[in-house]
């Protein structure tokens, strides 16, 4: 079990590294994730992760203090709304779609921008 926990740490961390050049993939919850199966897995890569000089303070401030970073919320919502133009605007799904894909937008959306942009003081 700990060989697929981190094989599966290493498959996330990398779609994580991609998501920090293409805008499309989310690189926080990402590395969320592979820092959870490493700690499963790895000491090793768990502290790694954690520490790492890019990756690390966000999953920091997320362990600690459940913060998301203003920027991050703004990228988040604003590529949630893009989808949603081109969804609309673009394409010709089934209803089904045009009501779930709003609906778990807006739950995440709300999720989002109920967490702090900034730790306590």
């Amino acid at each position: 079990m700990r060989v697929l926990y981190f094989t599966m740490g290493w498959l996330l961390f990398c779609l994580g590294f991609v998501g920090a050049f293409v805008p499309v993939l989310p690189t926080t919850p990402l590395m969320l994730l592979a820092l959870w199966c490493f700690s499963r897995s790895s000491d090793r890569f768990h502290d790694w992760l954690y520490n790492h000089r890019l990756f690390g303070p966000p999953l920091q401030l997320w362990q600690k203090h459940q913060v998301i970073p203003l920027t991050a919320k703004f990228v988040a919502v604003f590529f949630m709304i893009v989808s949603l133009v081109y969804l609309f605007g673009f394409l010709n799904p089934p209803i089904w779609v045009k009501v779930l894909m709003p609906g778990t937008m807006a739950v995440g959306c709300w999720y989002i921008l109920t967490k702090p942009s900034r730790p306590p003081d």
